[in-house]
């Protein structure tokens, strides 16, 4: 944890600033803000000003924190690589600042295309995931974690490669639903996503 006290302190600050964004921007937004959104990109869900400013931020802070403490605590965690131990650290202050942004650019009157704005972001993250996956050696919280990865070398590898292929083409098929948006095509990726692996891993430990 101390090596990596600095990029702790930077994440959680990132994490922490659509608050300051927040404040600065109190008196222009409404009592009710939109926080949350069904198909069409109708809003279907609103809560207070203040749960928008500090409450949705430090939930994700607190996720944050969480996920860091999980992952650095990981006995193998050596062997999840420099690169993919990054996305860790970040993948959670970005998510709150895009997040909480655009819900306060909603609430500002402001146009902004939520559906296109989830595809991309889950799209892109799914490529990075996929392009890392391969390289990220037996843990106990990054990767596929099954009962047979982790007791065998060889089916955490083969999973892993194979995994990480069905990830980039899973992100390159959600960013192609930028266009459609549509809620059951992300669902159904992401089913598929992981759901596939899994089979995928069990096969080889029966053979």
């Amino acid at each position: 944890m101390k090596q990596h006290k600095k990029i702790i302190i930077i994440t959680s600050i990132l994490a922490l600033i659509p608050m300051i964004a927040g404040i600065i921007m109190w008196d222009k937004m409404p009592d009710q803000v939109a926080t949350h959104w069904g198909f069409n990109n109708i809003a279907n869900g609103w809560s207070s000003k203040a749960f928008a400013v500090f409450g949705i931020p430090l939930m994700l802070f607190a996720i944050h924190i969480f996920t860091v403490f999980v992952t650095l605590n990981d006995p193998k965690k050596k062997n999840i690589g420099s690169k993919m131990l990054t996305m860790v650290f970040f993948v959670i202050p970005v998510t709150s600042i895009i997040t909480c942004l655009s819900v306060y650019a909603i609430a500002l009157g402001l146009n902004i295309n939520i559906g296109l704005m989830i595809n991309v972001l889950v799209g892109v993250l799914f490529i990075i995931i996929g392009i890392y996956l391969p390289s990220i050696k037996q843990n106990y919280t990054v990767g596929i974690k099954l009962p047979w990865t982790l007791n065998s070398e060889e089916n955490w590898d083969k999973t892993s490669k194979f995994s990480g292929k069905l990830w980039v083409a899973g992100g390159v098929c959600v960013l192609i639903n930028t266009y459609f948006q549509s809620t059951w095509i992300l669902l159904i990726i992401i089913t598929v996503i992981s759901l596939i692996p899994v089979i995928y891993s069990f096969l080889i430990y029966k053979k």
